[in-house]
């Protein structure tokens, strides 16, 4: 494809093979002068994400759980319809998925390690709250008599 911004990078060195894109048009709808009616500019982008290659079998299947709401059939489409030139739709739904695909095969994060509050800071939190439980006992105007 002469004039696009290719390779969309995933993260590494791994990124989106443009021989496994596939891409439509549509009319789009929304704002638009004389010319828009007739272009095809919104953008759909499909990426067969359960037969590629191009990911590592790791990233694959860590992002076949995550985005198995977004798929049909292992492939996951992403539309843009902002822009009035479909050049700058294409751009933009290449790098939706690039982005889509880099948190999807993110790995996941590390396990929190549980600490403990110390008992100095809990016992002065206690003491605190004691005072100011009396601080409000003391405002109430039942001993006023």
């Amino acid at each position: 494809m002469v004039g696009m911004s290719g390779p969309y990078l995933i993260r590494g060195s791994v990124s989106l093979p443009e021989a496994e894109l596939s891409w439509r048009f549509s009319r789009s709808s929304g704002p638009g002068g004389q010319h828009v009616n007739t272009s095809d500019s919104q953008v759909e982008l499909r990426f067969d994400l359960a037969r590629t290659e191009a990911l590592p079998e790791v990233w694959k299947q860590r992002a076949l759980e995550r985005l198995a709401g977004r798929l049909v059939d292992g492939v996951v489409t992403v539309r843009a319809s902002e822009h009035r030139s479909q050049w700058r739709n294409r751009e933009t739904a290449a790098v939706r998925l690039a982005a889509l695909l880099a948190e999807a095969t993110a790995p996941p994060p590390k396990p929190r390690r549980p600490t403990r509050i110390p008992r100095g800071i809990n016992e002065r939190r206690l003491r605190e709250k004691k005072q100011r439980s009396d601080t409000k006992r003391g405002r109430s105007g039942r001993d006023w008599s």
